[in-house]
């Protein structure tokens, strides 16, 4: 995952809204959206080569998202960054006590930021970002692949429209989804300077990534309520072009 706009409003009717996009290599086996037929109980897209994944929900009313922290020509990590999000589905830990965990083991992976949920915490950890975990106050946000709301252009658009939208009589996942399709770069006064070159910023600067190799692979929409999640993901192909549509619910677990 590779940018995410979210609202945590926990006293709200809608405590988590959600709107994100994945980029990846276009040949990384991936299964789409599901209930996995190995734990039920998460809904969550997979990565078929680690078996992790990058965003999902569990019944007991848990969520977690990670994305990458881009840092060039640092040596790889031992271990799967996928798993960070997919272990603490699997378990049952309290967010905060999740992340604390991870954060003595945070040296064992490459760069990345963590986003993990109930339906009365919030916790940001990034193995780059400076301090320990903490628990985020109710607002919007946005994460994309440096720390929690790092001024990058497309960030900002996303977090902003996100805010914008939910404050509309007519928003809904369509119209939020259509925030993250922008293709164009961003001024180049405007990008940041993660190391890659400057042509590289312009081709990774817009929300929707868009080249044969490498790009958005789908964007998801989630949506918690008082009963459960619904969640839309959508995929593309390596043109940009719509592949498949999954919806579904999650009933929260008594």
């Amino acid at each position: 995952m590779c940018l995410i706009a979210l609202s945590w409003q926990p006293d709200k009717p809608h405590p988590l809204v959600l709107i994100a996009n994945r980029d990846e290599q276009h040949a990384r086996p991936t299964a789409a959206l599901d209930f996995w037929a190995d734990a039920p109980d998460i809904l969550a897209g997979r990565d078929l080569q680690q078996g992790g994944t990058w965003l999902g929900v569990q019944q007991r009313g848990a969520f977690a998202a990670l994305t990458n922290y881009r840092q060039p020509g640092i040596p790889a990590g031992a271990r799967s960054r996928g798993h960070l999000v997919s272990d603490f589905l699997r378990g049952n830990k309290r967010p905060l006590d999740y992340a604390r965990a991870v954060a003595r083991q945070a040296g064992q992976y490459d760069g990345f930021n963590l986003l993990l949920g109930d339906r009365e915490q919030l916790v940001y950890y990034g193995n780059r970002a400076d301090g320990e975990p903490r628990l985020l106050s109710p607002g919007v946000y946005g994460l994309s692949n440096a720390v929690l709301d790092s001024p990058w252009p497309k960030l900002m658009a996303v977090r902003d429209g996100l805010a914008a939208e939910l404050e509309a009589e007519n928003s809904s996942a369509e119209r939020l989804m259509r925030l993250m399709l922008r293709r164009e770069a961003y001024p180049d006064p405007e990008l940041p300077d993660t190391g890659v070159g400057l042509s590289l910023e312009r081709m990774l600067s817009p929300p929707f990534i868009c080249t044969p190799v490498y790009g958005t692979r789908c964007t998801t929409w989630l949506r918690w309520d008082g009963r459960g999640a619904d969640m839309l993901e959508r995929s593309y192909d390596a043109a940009g072009e719509v592949t498949g549509n999954v919806e579904r619910r999650m009933d929260w677990s008594s």
